[in-house]
């Protein structure tokens, strides 16, 4: 599932292209909205609410999307071949006279009232990359349950909206303790919710996650996705515990000489690959 800079960005790219401009074509590819029509309208504005894209539409229309795993929005210029999936992989398309936004892919697409978008985003927390974040109330909400594990309260969007599972393993890392913590023991968890948001926020604007401040191939993150390598603060081969049939929790990715804490409650492999 997409982090929350991810989003940020595919929201400022669509506002680029849409916001300002009169839709000549909306073709919403689910049955529900299959005969909806919004052409003749102007596009107010494209916002990010966590995870969650909300493109805003004149006569106070609000279509909702979001990209979960698969999904991804593309803007195609006019007179350029849409090329970012098959057509059945379509399932919304925003077209104006200078060219289209194609979203491929998105398991969520649904118009409301722009004056009813809580019915979407309402149950969210603080979003860490809004105009309005609240570190206060994302840390309440954070420690609210103290014996939660933190990997567990990172990843809940009621908490702080926007972090994903590479976020998740790397915050973990960078404040030293295993994803498996309980809240209850972080020391300082207000340093973690300050370095959630100036990790998402260092990289709102580009590709990629990069937590170590290194761009080279294999070297952004600290932990994440380096199952078996050795650890690039000291050298410990990266522990990886794998995700069973039977349990909703995450691949989470930990060196055990830098970080604290317990174990995940899965067999615990320090070599070989893994899924992300």
């Amino acid at each position: 599932m997409p982090e929350g800079d991810s989003v940020f960005l595919a929201a400022t790219r669509l506002r680029e292209a849409l916001a300002g401009r009169v839709l000549t074509l909306t073709d919403l590819r689910v049955p529900r909205l299959a005969t909806v029509d919004l052409s003749g309208r102007r596009v107010v504005d494209v916002v990010p609410r966590g995870k969650h894209l909300l493109t805003r539409i004149e006569g106070g229309w609000t279509l909702h999307t979001h990209l979960r795993m698969d999904g991804r929005w593309q803007v195609h210029p006019v007179g350029q071949p849409w090329n970012g999936g098959p057509d059945w992989q379509i399932r919304a398309v925003l077209a104006t006279e200078a060219g289209a936004a194609v979203g491929y892919r998105l398991p969520v697409v649904e118009l409301l009232r722009t004056d009813a978008e809580d019915q979407a985003v309402g149950h969210l927390g603080p979003d860490l990359l809004g105009p309005d974040w609240d570190p206060a109330e994302a840390l309440r909400r954070l420690l609210a349950d103290p014996g939660r594990p933190v990997g567990e309260a990172l990843l809940d969007q009621r908490v702080m909206a926007g972090v994903g599972n590479v976020y998740r393993c790397e915050l973990c890392f960078l404040r030293g303790v295993t994803p498996w913590t309980p809240v209850g023991e972080l020391t300082r968890p207000e340093r973690l919710v300050d370095l959630a948001q100036r990790a998402l926020n260092a990289n709102k604007l580009r590709h990629g996650h990069i937590t170590t401040g290194d761009t080279r191939p294999g070297r952004q993150h600290w932990v994440y996705g380096r199952a078996g390598r050795p650890c690039l603060r000291c050298g410990t081969q990266v522990c990886v515990a794998e995700r069973s049939d039977a349990s909703q929790e995450r691949v989470g990715y930990w060196c055990p000489s830098c970080q604290r804490g317990p174990s995940p409650p899965a067999r615990r492999r320090p070599a070989g690959s893994s899924r992300r």
